[in-house]
């Protein structure tokens, strides 16, 4: 009896000495999931430039290159226009009538394509142009089994080589991204992105996450947009999504479009809309004040917060 006894604290001890190590571990992955609902970076205004293109906005070193939803645009880095296609569904071997956000890689423009009106898409394309002439190439092969019903933009995830697509239509097109290869062009996988965020309009990769603009603010009553980021994993079917940035530093709220990062100044870019009212999705009527829709895009600096 007396063995047994002094057996009970070497047993507790050891116990505790499981117990530690796993709270501690439980702890601290609390603490990394807790971070993944906060942001990145933090973001100062440097400025804004009006454009032509009222859909997405894309940089490479030497040129910046804005779509509308029936053109392409070219700038130089000081907001020069140098070169434009105002018909750029030539080749196209189905009908397009729109353009969302777009980006360039390797000297091609990845344009997201479809036919969309009164906040409906159909006929999805993946067209890729010549990021020199803004002339189309060729497209990628839509998987339609992938559920989704509208593309609102496109872009190309530099390290792991791939391509994904985003959906402005709500219910189950609009809660999912879309990962194809590049390469090939195969359909890969949509990622589940929780929560999500409501009428995601841009798409962009940087530094291991995927970040959205989501035109979520009512501009009638001069709410806020927002850019989100998405913690994208190698191969899973969901993915936790967090505020990285509330717009509130522009002339006037109104319509988020799409967004990038300029690979020479690391500066975010945001297309945004001001002065239209868009309902379901397309320009109808002005706001007091306004005889015309005007395109911007706001530069901020970006600085990673500190851990």
């Amino acid at each position: 009896m007396k063995k047994t006894l002094s057996l009970i604290p070497l047993c507790l001890c050891l116990m505790l000495a499981v117990a530690m190590p796993a709270k501690a571990a439980q702890a601290a992955k609390a603490v990394t999931d807790y971070k993944e609902y906060l942001p990145a970076h933090t973001y100062t205004l440097k400025d804004s430039h009006e454009v032509k293109g009222r859909q997405g906005i894309a940089a490479d070193d030497k040129f910046y290159y804005v779509s509308g939803s029936k053109a392409i645009f070219k700038y130089d880095r000081q907001f020069k226009l140098v070169a434009s296609n105002e018909q750029p569904f030539e080749g196209y071997a189905i009908p397009s009538n729109h353009i969302g956000d777009i980006d360039v890689y390797n000297g091609e423009l990845f344009i997201s394509a479809e036919w969309f009106e009164d906040g409906v898409g159909k006929d999805i394309q993946i067209a890729i142009h010549d990021a020199d002439t803004l002339k189309f190439k060729r497209t990628f092969k839509f998987e339609p089994s992938s559920g989704q019903q509208e593309v609102s933009g496109i872009c190309v995830d530099r390290d792991k080589k791939t391509v994904w697509m985003c959906s402005w239509v709500g219910e189950d097109s609009g809660r999912y991204l879309y990962e194809y290869d590049l390469a090939t062009g195969k359909y890969l996988r949509k990622v589940h992105i929780m929560p999500v965020p409501q009428w995601v309009q841009g798409v962009f990769y940087y530094k291991g996450a995927l970040y959205l603009t989501a035109d979520d603010g009512e501009a009638d009553y001069n709410e806020p947009d927002h850019v989100y980021r998405v913690n994208i994993t190698k191969d899973g079917t969901y993915a936790t999504v967090a505020i990285e940035k509330t717009i509130t530093e522009v002339k006037r709220q109104g319509e988020i479009e799409g967004l990038c990062v300029d690979p020479v100044t690391n500066d975010l870019m945001v297309l945004y809309n001001r002065g239209a009212r868009i309902i379901l999705g397309m320009p109808k009527g002005f706001y007091e004040g306004y005889d015309k829709e005007i395109s911007e895009v706001y530069r901020f600096a970006m600085a990673p917060v500190k851990k």
